[in-house]
């Protein structure tokens, strides 16, 4: 079956930076299409950026330019590159492929 692991979550002062990984087993990775979303406290999870098999991305207005979305094939990962964090982006971060979510990894944005 699927399996998602995410990690490189944890807690940041606004304007730094972090990297989240998410490593996937149980699937033809590179025919796959990838995501990450979040979920803030007391808020619906939302969606924040997505990439193709091919590598097109697509993001939410509120992080372009400053998180990159990416993918390495032959590590069947997907990452997030997130920099000028602000405290809105306080939230766990989920990646997620074909019907499957990772468990999620904090992130947290102080001021």
């Amino acid at each position: 079956q699927v399996q998602l692991v995410e990690s490189g979550g944890g807690l940041v002062q606004a304007g730094g930076s972090l990297r989240l990984s998410c490593a996937s087993s149980g699937l033809i990775f590179s025919s796959a299409h990838a995501s990450w979303y979040r979920q803030a406290p007391g808020k619906q999870r939302e969606f924040v950026a997505s990439i193709t098999p091919s590598g097109t991305t697509n993001s939410i207005d509120s992080v372009k330019g400053r998180f990159t979305i990416s993918r390495d094939n032959a590590k069947s990962t997907v990452y997030l590159q997130m920099n000028s964090l602000k405290p809105e982006d306080t939230a766990v971060y989920y990646c997620a492929i074909l019907d499957s979510w990772g468990q999620g990894t904090q992130v947290t944005v102080s001021s």
